[in-house]
Formats: C-alpha cells, structure tokens, sequence
C-alpha cells in the first residue's frame, strides 16, 4: 500500500509566549515492511533552532525552539509511505510461554542480544506497572505449558471482546487499575493494559505509536482530519523477533498499519511536547489524514 500522510498540531495561546522548547515525535520510521519515502516538517513560527536526533529506542526526535514573542503553534509533518504486509502466520513460533519468560531471565552473559535488549520490556514504566491483578487478569489466557503466541492472540481477543471503546472515560493519566475495573478506555489504554498483562506474567511487551488507515461508512466520502494517531502493542518471541499485536481492534496489524515509533509506554513516543515561559491557558487541536494511493508498492 501506498499512502499520502499528514499530521497537523495547532496550539492557541490566550497570552504571549516569549520562549518555547519543544521535542517532537513525528517522523515515520523505516522498517523492512515500511519506506518513507519522502518527509516534509514545516514549523510555524519558524524556529530559531532545530536539530534531529535518534533517541534510544530508535526513533527519529526533532528538537526545535522558538526565542521570540508567539501566540500559537503549528506544527505540519507530510509524508509519502509505502507499506506492505509483515510476515505470515506460518512463520510464528512454538516456545511456550513460561519457556519465553524463562529466556528473558537468563544470566546476560549466557543469552543473546536479542533477548538482552528485550529485557528492558519486562520492567515497569512510568505508565505500566507490573501487578498481581494484571497477570491474573490474563492467567485463563497463559494455562501452563501454553504456546506463547497462541495465548498472546486470546489475551488480544478477550481484551477487544470485554473492553468499549469510550474517549470520554480516560485521559493520559488514568490508572490501569480504573481502566481494568471499568473495562472501558481508548487504543493507548488498551494498548498499556495488554503490556502490563504480558509483563506481570514476566514477558517482553513495548508500546507502538503510528496510525492506521480507517474508511468512511458506505456511501460517505472520507472528511479530511477524521484520523488520529493510534497505538498498538508487539510481545518479544525469543528465537524470533517482535509480534504486533492490536487489542483495541482485536487483530494483528497488517499494510494499513503506519508505525512512528515505540517505547515502553506512551511516554516514550508523545508526539509533541515541551515546556515554555508564558502563554497562559491554551487550546489543542490535531488533525490526522491517512489517504490510501491506490498503487503498486513497487519502491519497496
């Protein structure tokens, strides 16, 4: 698949903001079953610096900051992606699941790189903590000597079956615990809640943060700025890699899936943030278009 992307943040100031730094989390990866083709970032008003960097995880960050007197913000990120499926079901692995916590819990000197590194997916993050009613949540999914990825996809599925979807429930700072009582929340809190339930039962599970292609209903033309950034999560497999997993549509992602970046949770892939002197009360508004191109992937 072949999509034109557009991602558009507009902050209003009600006061004078004198100085602005700003990080942002924008710019799509390049990933063997994803190539941006090209990229254009446009900042109003033009900043007095900007540098790009990488950051730990590997995720493309742009610094930028503005010196002098604004009242608003915008921040425009354009870019042309091709996509294609990832690999097959027939690829998936036959490690159970005690066997994979098992892996990650090796001596670092005895295992592989893969899973070192992976280790870090284990720990509690700022917005996933690791707790009892996590992995009893999950342990009807995770019986004993079951296979790994068929438990993950069960623990997907109960979560996409048992959970609605309500934007007016939850905001970035909503426990898991309120989210696991009330069975309801949006993409990031069930994305966070499948992680922590991977987590607490002692697997490897990161936070994916991107966009995916939605269709109008039939007979509606698609409105411009009708997407959002979604998220999604992937569980480490020891012997073969990272598998995407989608709880808030109770899928794995596929072509129409765009991935920005991943972390351990959302603060590690926030799209934009900073801190400024000023300003006084403001008001946010994102647009997200995620247009299909109905052509051959033939870049990639």
């Amino acid at each position: 698949m072949k999509y034109q992307l557009r991602h558009t943040t507009h902050y209003e100031y009600s006061g004078a903001v004198t100085l602005s730094h700003n990080e942002a989390r924008i710019l799509p990866r390049d990933l063997p079953w994803q190539h941006c083709i090209d990229t254009q970032l446009v900042i109003s008003p033009t900043p007095d610096r900007l540098r790009e960097r990488t950051d730990f995880f590997g995720n493309k960050v742009v610094y930028f900051s503005i010196e002098s007197l604004h009242d608003s913000l915008d921040v425009t990120v354009s870019s042309n992606i091709v996509t294609r499926p990832r690999l097959a079901a027939d690829f998936f692995s036959s490690i159970g699941w005690e066997a994979a916590a098992g892996e990650l819990q090796q001596d670092p000197r005895k295992t592989n790189r893969d899973c070192l590194e992976a280790r870090l997916y284990v720990l509690s993050s700022p917005f996933i903590f690791q707790h009892q009613r996590l992995a009893e949540y999950a342990r009807d999914c995770f019986s004993p000597g079951r296979n790994l990825v068929d438990a993950v996809l069960q623990l997907n599925s109960k979560i996409f079956n048992e959970f609605v979807y309500d934007p007016e429930f939850t905001t970035v700072a909503t426990p898991l615990a309120d989210v696991l009582d009330n069975k309801r929340g949006v993409c990031q809190d069930f994305a966070h809640l499948i992680i922590g339930c991977l987590r607490s039962l002692g697997l490897a599970a990161r936070y994916i943060s991107g966009y995916m292609e939605t269709s109008p209903p039939p007979g509606q033309i698609k409105l411009l700025g009708a997407d959002a950034t979604h998220a999604w999560a992937a569980v480490f497999i020891p012997g073969w890699g990272w598998l995407e997993i989608d709880p808030t549509n109770g899928c794995m992602p596929d072509e129409r899936y765009i991935v920005l970046g991943w972390g351990r949770d959302f603060a590690d892939v926030t799209p934009l943030k900073g801190v400024m002197t000023g300003g006084g009360d403001h008001v946010l508004s994102v647009a997200v278009d995620v247009i299909p191109l109905r052509e051959e992937a033939s870049l990639l």
